[in-house]
């Protein structure tokens, strides 16, 4: 027996706060009766139904992804473009997962998808601060004082940035770019390219190579595994 709205939330329908809010305001029924007091636990087979739509619980599945370039990160799009859901479809994944914080179209690297919707949100949620590590190529020599002002904190759409980690990999005199790996724990929209327009020095390309304690060791772009148990209860223990 599980509480009800942890079962929501691992189930994908909101984050355990909402499906409080859910319960509440009297749109979850179990069994066919409205619930709104807290506290209400249920097995597997109890029918649980939020907004006059059935509960689907299904065995927890995480897969861990290398993101090609030109992939939505979403689970379907409505323009008809390729999504990371539909790579792991067309090699016969069955489960409904989702991706776990986003990847813009253009930008490569690590990703978990996950249909562990409770997971997935503690592992969004900045307090837990998960580290996420990007490597850049950006325009431009990057001298020491832009990486102090990146580890320092940046102004970022009115809001200063947490402090990150740098590191200057190589410059191209010829071309007048660099490579730069940042380490942040943060995830706000556009961000990492945000914090670099914000030094002068914007993002040619970007990758992700890693995501708290997972990296993409042997994953070739466009490939992905599905996590170790143990990787799993690493995440979950960093996320508690």
């Amino acid at each position: 027996m599980e509480r009800l709205q942890k079962v929501m939330a691992e189930a994908g329908v909101a984050s355990r706060r909402s499906s409080e809010k859910l319960i509440a305001s009297g749109h979850v029924q179990v069994n066919g009766k409205t619930v709104t007091e807290m506290g209400i636990k249920v097995s597997e087979h109890d029918e649980v139904v939020v907004d006059g739509v059935p509960l689907h619980r299904e065995a927890h599945v995480y897969y861990l992804l290398n993101k090609p370039r030109s992939v939505i990160t979403s689970a379907h799009d409505d323009k008809g473009r390729r999504t990371v859901v539909d790579i792991l479809k067309d090699k016969g994944i069955e489960e409904r997962v989702y991706p776990v914080g986003r990847l813009d179209y253009d930008t490569t690297g690590i990703l978990l998808l996950t249909n562990d919707g409770d997971l997935a949100n503690r592992l969004m949620h900045p307090k837990f601060e998960v580290e996420k590590a990007y490597i850049a190529k950006v325009r431009g020599i990057v001298n020491n004082n832009d990486l102090k002002q990146l580890r320092v904190g940046v102004k970022v759409k009115g809001r200063v940035t947490k402090k990150a980690k740098t590191r200057l990999i190589e410059t191209d005199q010829k071309k007048q770019t660099s490579l730069v790996k940042l380490t942040i724990h943060e995830g706000r929209y556009h961000q990492v390219k945000l914090m670099f327009d914000a030094i002068h020095h914007p993002v040619i390309k970007l990758h992700r190579e890693s995501y708290g304690p997972l990296d993409l060791h042997g994953l070739q772009s466009g490939e992905f595994r599905e996590l170790k148990p143990d990787e799993v209860k690493l995440l979950k223990k960093m996320s508690r």
